[in-house]
């Protein structure tokens, strides 16, 4: 008669490494970091026509210690590039960066001095996402 046999049903035992790991899979916790247009899509995806709950990210983080997904949207300016610097290295690990729209992953139309051409000139990213939402 193993230990199984003497729980009652309905509970499950686990190590917390597991539990943890199923947690960071079934829910991401983004950062906003709206910088132009595309934030505004990006705040459209918490409403109830859109639903990113559904996806296991509805708490929008204002703190980037509480986050571990930042979406970056917008053009980033060299003024604003330390700040995101800042931010990303707030945020514990594991931490992943989303690039949304093309401000921010390659500048653009806005090629001149003040716009960095490119987040991933400042922070790494790991998912790019081409294109200006409408």
């Amino acid at each position: 008669m193993g230990l199984e046999q003497k729980l009652p049903e309905g509970i499950l035992t686990t190590n917390l490494e597991k539990l943890v790991n199923w947690g960071r899979q079934n829910s991401t916790w983004p950062l906003l970091f709206g910088l132009a247009c595309c934030a505004i899509e990006m705040i459209a995806t918490g409403t109830a026509r859109h639903d990113i709950a559904r996806y296991g990210s509805e708490l929008f983080r204002a703190s980037p210690r509480q986050a571990d997904l930042m979406i970056v949207s917008g053009r980033v300016s060299n003024k604003m590039a330390p700040v995101v610097k800042r931010l990303y290295d707030q945020m514990l690990e594991p931490k992943w960066v989303i690039a949304m729209g093309i401000c921010a992953s390659a500048g653009g139309p806005f090629n001149n001095y003040a716009i960095i051409q490119g987040v991933d000139k400042v922070i790494p990213v790991d998912v790019y996402v081409p294109g200006c939402p409408p």
